[in-house]
């Protein structure tokens, strides 16, 4: 399955502007423009569609957005992570994961020996919303070799 972009022209400025995505399983040498719909449907040869790709990531969520549907791994502020399967996430990086599995790192020093003891709690959670504003970093999870 390949995205696609689709453009539609501005009647104001005569320009033409990326409305939205299809997703197609087969892709064709076509460029279509729908006179009825002003619409404007770009397609390429399958050979093209990675440069088509990686020319597409020009912001940091762009590469999240190639996570969608994926496992990934969440850092978060108080010493927090998890892994899940993305499903969703906007602009301020709040997301929606399923099988989620939570981590908490908690410390507490020794009173006797005053050294410092990491405890970790974890627990599984069905679904998850996640607000952005206590994310660090999300990534592909890492996987033991």
């Amino acid at each position: 399955m390949l995205p696609l972009c689709r453009q539609e022209k501005n009647s104001a400025t005569q320009k033409e502007a990326v409305t939205g995505f299809w997703i197609v399983k087969d892709v064709y040498d076509l460029k279509m423009w729908d006179s009825l719909s002003q619409m404007k449907i770009i397609m390429a040869e399958k050979k093209d569609i990675p440069q088509m790709l990686s020319s597409t990531v020009e912001e940091p969520l762009d590469l999240i957005k190639l996570s969608l549907d994926e496992r990934v791994y969440v850092k978060m502020r108080n010493d927090r992570e998890i892994r899940g399967r993305l499903h969703a996430y906007d602009q301020h990086l709040n997301m929606i994961l399923s099988n989620v599995e939570e981590t908490v790192t908690t410390s507490e020093v020794d009173e006797e020996s005053f050294e410092e003891i990491y405890r970790q709690t974890k627990r599984n959670i069905p679904m998850l919303y996640v607000r952005g504003d206590s994310v660090i970093l999300v990534s592909p999870p890492v996987r033991a070799t």
